[in-house]
């Protein structure tokens, strides 16, 4: 079983439905959380003082990749 840098279980993480994908820049952010790499690009954007950009790359992502609501 998978687990993200905290501990948690990945799998839960992907499950649990208040975490669901509105488009591919949630799945994307989900993804750089559970491997680590959104620690590592937070750690990067703060020593130099720049913004990382990932609410905006969310954002534009979810935009131009929706996922359709299942009915």
């Amino acid at each position: 079983m998978a687990h993200n840098e905290d501990g948690s279980n990945v799998d839960e993480f992907f499950a649990n439905q208040k975490n669901k994908s509105k488009g591919l820049g949630d799945t994307v952010e989900k993804i750089t959380k559970a491997t680590g790499i959104k620690k590592v690009v937070e750690h990067v954007a703060k020593k130099t003082g720049k913004p990382c950009g990932c609410q905006k790359r969310k954002e534009a992502l979810n935009k131009k990749f929706p996922y359709k609501e299942k009915r």
